[in-house]
């Protein structure tokens, strides 16, 4: 067996873990045939996942946090090596999220684009999202609230589902009060300090309880 059908091999290994099973021979081929390193780290709240360009003698980097459920990572992963592609053919010189972005993410994504890979509330969502995908999938609604319902968090909840001036812990620590929507998001004030803050609706969330308080 030669190197890159070891490399192959364990690239699939891993993957298996991390993706749709009928989606991880394709990718464990692309690591190989577009040559980049995968990194899957811990959970970061300001990205799902990035792409570096090769430099100092580095070769091209692409990282996804190792929380997301077999969907979200897909997603994402092909996301990011769509940069990698549309770097390959202009470097730096088209806009990060442009057009030429955007056709490299429809073409990658095409192969998966099926009921066998994704449930069918998911393929419905993405379908329509992939028409004109945006920087982040997590600016389109519709198709998070389908991938959020396959997370295995089972104790959180989305911000709009609550009640308002119900008391609710965000990451696990700072406790805020639910307010009014003001256009697509919502006023919610942390507790402790009186700031004011906007929030996402479909921001995950944990009601709090100060019954449960010792």
């Amino acid at each position: 067996m030669d190197l890159r059908a070891v490399q192959y091999q364990k690239n699939s290994d891993i993957l298996k873990k991390y993706l749709p099973e009928q989606s991880v021979a394709v990718i464990a081929q692309w690591i190989v045939e577009y040559d980049f390193k995968l990194k899957i780290k811990r959970e970061r709240s300001t990205r799902l996942g990035d792409y570096t360009s090769p430099h100092d003698g580095l070769n091209h980097t692409i990282t996804v946090n190792h929380n997301l459920n077999k969907f979200s990572f897909l997603i994402t992963l092909v996301h990011e090596v769509a940069h990698l592609i549309t770097y390959n053919q202009y470097k730096n010189s088209v806009a990060p999220h442009g057009k030429e972005w955007k056709r490299s993410f429809q073409i990658l994504m095409d192969p998966f684009l099926n009921t066998e890979i994704f449930p069918l509330e998911i393929f419905a969502a993405l379908r329509n999202y992939m028409q004109n995908p945006a920087a982040t999938s997590c600016t389109d609604t519709r198709l998070l609230r389908v991938l959020k319902l396959h997370d295995e968090h089972s104790h959180l909840l989305f911000l709009e589902r609550i009640p308002s001036d119900s008391l609710f812990l965000y990451n696990g620590s700072k406790i805020f009060k639910k307010g009014e929507k003001v256009r697509k998001r919502i006023k919610c004030v942390e507790v402790k300090s009186g700031i004011v803050y906007l929030f996402n609706p479909l921001t995950e969330v944990e009601l709090f309880d100060p019954a449960n308080v010792l």
